[in-house]
């Protein structure tokens, strides 16, 4: 995501590199002498740029979006997790540290006010519902819902440069 600022702010380079990061980033080994090559500017720098965009606020994240279907997941589900407050730093972490979980977070307030931590899980050979099991089993926790991606809808961020 990228901050709404006055567009004098940033060098033309600045712009241009702001440009090309903002949609999706090449899956390449060096995705971003990619984008060097496009704007003609070193692989360093790029890098370089980038890193002083985000410091400067200019760029509020820099992440990854899983497409989850064209990964080759068929199943996908939210889960959120009922955990005691005392335990939910050691609970995210288990739930973390699970291959099939790609997002793990503590939500304030609480859904339906005792559901303080999410998961998302994906699979593809096996039940959702083993996998909520075996991390249920792993953490001891079993007040969970299980909220399952029937469809998924297109992901798209917003474009600030041109």
């Amino acid at each position: 995501q990228v901050k709404t600022q006055p567009m004098n702010k940033l060098t033309a380079k600045e712009n241009k590199i702001a440009y090309f990061i903002q949609s999706d980033i090449p899956v390449a080994l060096r995705p971003f002498q990619d984008i060097a090559a496009k704007c003609g500017i070193a692989e360093s720098e790029i890098i370089r740029i980038t890193e002083k965009l985000r410091q400067e606020g200019f760029i509020r994240k820099f992440g990854a979006v899983l497409r989850h279907h064209q990964a080759g997941y068929s199943q996908n589900a939210l889960v959120v997790w009922s955990v005691p407050q005392e335990t939910i730093e050691i609970t995210g972490m288990q739930l973390a540290s699970c291959d099939f979980i790609s997002h793990c977070y503590e939500r304030k307030p609480a859904f339906l006010s005792k559901y303080n931590l999410f998961t998302m899980l994906h699979a593809r050979d096996i039940s959702i519902n083993i996998l909520v099991d075996k991390a249920s089993a792993a953490t001891g926790i079993s007040d969970f819902l299980i909220l399952e991606s029937l469809e998924e809808y297109k992901k798209i961020s917003p474009e600030y440069f041109s």
